[in-house]
């Protein structure tokens, strides 16, 4: 029998314990978690949206929690990872659960899991954790996003209302599959026979069709049965009737986002029966949505951008973002990445758009050594002899390196981590929500 652990009294004391409580940091698969969810009797009485893919998830939630909640929903929303603190990951009624809260529930998810005599990865047990909370204040709604695939992710035990899948990329293809079929077959797996199933990927994989076709899920694709039609300061959004609706530009930045408000509007009319709601709670939940590092913009003299794209889909999309920024001279890249990652592809994504390439080391077990990146980099032909390339124990003195040497007329983008983002976030002292 595994015994409990009576020490823990803070937050930071929790989440050093639950990051040791399970030998892997990740590892899918159901069965333990089930065992948990049935000790804590977790049956939420109201309707799940859960928003898997690889990219766009985080906006896509945020976008969707910030509509219902202007509408009048009170909402649960569970999303990963944190940049600042973990209490962002679980949100009711748009704020932050408290480390008392959070405290309290660990204690008694920890008892159901010790009663079980399992473990939980970190993600799992946070999971149960999050769902618990809201099943106890009576939300009306619950948006879960997805932490890694689908089919065998801890959000899984939940059946979705509605399921989303924002976009398909090869990310994680260690756990997932070396083919986007593969990966689309395992996101998929949220999908739920007789429900609605929303893709706004642009090139949706068939095994996504074929997963949806096999269960009788209701498949609702983009291009096909609603999509969106991007102009310089408004977009139109197409519905499955083909009626056209003329909206603002998010506040999140970029044609990608665009793409994941329209993901946002399908969703929404999937589940109009349940959670109505009108134009105008659509308007101002599209304005209010800011999510902190998605294309940052912090100043124009010299212009910093922050940026939490680490794979070479968001780091595709970072690139056409730049393409539509003011002319700089010169690009300095603040950079730091996990080891798990297509370094190689994220480097040839951006190669052409940075100058001077400032490689930092981040705290984390999980993430790439400086000398890991600068062979991705010398391996697509960048020369660390050429001065384009340097090296810094932390993305804090990266940035500052950056500071020192830029000019008004430069542009300083810090990207590749959510670790990276945050140290350097932290260290501006920046609020984390505007």
């Amino acid at each position: 029998m595994i015994e409990r652990n009576s020490k823990l009294r803070t937050l930071p004391e929790w989440l050093a314990y639950l990051e040791c409580l399970h030998p892997k940091f990740i590892e899918l698969g159901l069965e333990r978690i089930n065992q948990v969810k049935m000790k804590l009797d977790i049956s939420p009485s109201f309707p799940i949206i859960t928003v898997g893919g690889t990219n766009g998830k985080g906006s896509t939630c945020l976008m969707l929690e910030t509509i219902l909640s202007r509408a009048g929903y009170r909402v649960g929303c569970y999303t990963s990872p944190h940049l600042f603190c973990y209490n962002e990951r679980i949100r009711i009624g748009q704020q932050e659960v408290s480390d008392a809260e959070l405290c309290k529930i660990f204690n008694i998810v920890e008892t159901a899991r010790i009663d079980c005599d399992v473990s939980l990865t970190y993600f799992e047990f946070g999971t149960l954790a999050a769902m618990q909370l809201f099943v106890q204040a009576s939300v009306d709604v619950a948006i879960l996003e997805v932490g890694l695939g689908g089919r065998l992710d801890a959000v899984n035990i939940f059946d979705a209302d509605c399921a989303v899948l924002a976009s398909i990329e090869c990310d994680h293809m260690n756990y997932l599959g070396d083919t986007r079929e593969k990966i689309g077959f395992e996101k998929a797996g949220i999908f739920r026979r007789g429900k609605a199933a929303i893709c706004s990927d642009l090139n949706t994989p068939n095994s996504v069709r074929q997963y949806a076709d096999s269960i009788g899920a209701k498949l609702i694709v983009i291009g096909e049965n609603f999509g969106y039609k991007a102009e310089k300061k408004l977009w139109k959004y197409w519905d499955n009737k083909k009626n056209e609706y003329s909206l603002p530009r998010p506040a999140l930045k970029g044609i990608h986002q665009v793409q994941n408000a329209s993901a946002c509007l399908a969703t929404l009319d999937a589940v109009r029966d349940i959670l109505p709601v009108t134009s105008s709670h659509i308007y101002q939940g599209l304005q209010e949505a800011v999510l902190p590092g998605r294309f940052q913009e912090l100043s124009r003299k010299p212009e910093i951008i922050l940026d939490v794209a680490h794979n070479p889909g968001a780091v595709r999309a970072l690139s056409n973002n730049l393409d539509d920024t003011d002319f700089c001279q010169k690009t300095y890249a603040v950079f730091a990445i996990l080891k798990d990652k297509d370094i190689d592809g994220v480097v040839r994504e951006l190669m052409h758009k940075i100058d001077t390439w400032l490689v930092a080391d981040i705290d984390s077990s999980r993430g790439a050594s400086s000398d890991e990146i600068v062979q991705a980099l010398e391996n697509s032909g960048i020369n660390k002899g050429s001065g384009a390339i340097f090296t810094f124990p932390d993305p804090v003195s990266a940035y500052v390196f950056a500071c020192k040497h830029s000019t008004k007329n430069d542009r300083i983008c810090i990207f590749g981590s959510f670790y990276v983002v945050g140290e350097v976030m932290q260290y501006m002292n920046l609020v984390k929500y505007e």
